[in-house]
């Protein structure tokens, strides 16, 4: 019977704790001209923003909703700039959002491994779940 602790106190350290994910959020903001997405961990914000190069389009793309939604995953990468400010990233579009129009925004989950395999293309973003945040200008 001295065994039953000892083997419970086994099992419950061999149990996997899933993390709780930090949830996503996006707003349009500077009058309707820019996505401040939030949510993001912090150090891996800045871990990022400290590269010259624009990580973010592979990270967290945005995209323009097509009226055939089966056809989300062909579109184009909207171009823009992205840019850290405090614990948020601001997307700013190259060309305006167009008023009325539907856009998303892709969020990878990065379950396992280190977001700069991704970045630096060690492990590919299509076999990742995401989440798609939709948004209407």
């Amino acid at each position: 019977m001295k065994k039953l602790p000892f083997v419970l106190l086994l099992f419950c350290i061999g149990c996997e704790t899933k993390q709780a994910v930090a949830p996503i959020n996006i707003a349009l903001v500077n009058n309707n001209r820019s996505l401040k997405i939030t949510g993001l961990d912090n150090a891996i914000l800045q871990d990022i923003a400290r590269d010259t190069s624009n990580h973010f389009e592979n990270l967290m793309p945005v995209y323009r909703m097509p009226a055939d939604t089966d056809m989300k995953d062909y579109q184009p990468i909207q171009p823009g700039k992205y840019l850290v400010k405090n614990s948020a990233v601001v997307f700013t579009p190259d060309t305006a959002f167009a008023k009325g129009q539907v856009y998303f925004m892709r969020y990878y989950q990065y379950d396992g491994g280190s977001v700069w395999d991704f970045v630096k293309g060690k492990r590919s973003a299509t076999k990742l779940r995401y989440i798609d945040l939709i948004f209407k200008q």
